[in-house]
């Protein structure tokens, strides 16, 4: 009986990172919606704004995102006039991005999204969150490591 409750927990971990994080970017959206963008546009023009050009692949792999998917996002933003592409200086296939002046001019319009954050972990003891984090790393790096080396039976 314990065990079939421990595994019970382990089952739900997931479904329940899944249902905040979907959570969060639906709140995320609906808060962007009126400056027509989405939660992983506002990324890419929170990574250029803050951390400045930055390789389209390097982006792909930060937001853990398919390089098709991202490719479909720059162009959305490049036709927006958010954001332009450059071909690399060193390899021309590579496109380096950069927000322009427009992008920066809507940047500066949008609203401040910590709030999300608030409304999820305020109240929250530090200990639980820290636990939860331990939890959660520990759990990805052992998935990542079962990808890398092939899933075994």
């Amino acid at each position: 009986m314990v065990e079939e409750r421990k595994d019970a927990d382990r089952d739900l971990i997931g479904a329940w990172t899944k249902r905040c994080y979907f959570a969060g970017r639906a709140v995320m959206d609906s808060v962007l919606r009126p400056y027509d963008l989405g939660s992983v546009q506002w990324y890419v023009l929170y990574q250029l704004t803050t951390v400045g050009p930055t390789m389209q692949r390097d982006l792909a792999r930060l937001l853990t995102i398919e390089r098709a998917t991202m490719t479909g996002i720059v162009a959305t933003l490049v036709r927006k006039g958010l954001v332009e592409q450059e071909p690399d200086r060193i390899d021309q296939r590579q496109k380096l991005l950069r927000i322009t002046a427009t992008g920066a001019k809507l940047w500066g319009e949008l609203p401040d999204l910590s709030f999300i954050r608030s409304a999820a972990f305020d109240g929250i003891d530090d200990a639980d969150i820290a636990a939860a984090l331990r939890v959660l790393q520990t759990a990805t790096e052992r998935l990542e490591k079962l990808l890398q080396k092939g899933t075994a039976s």
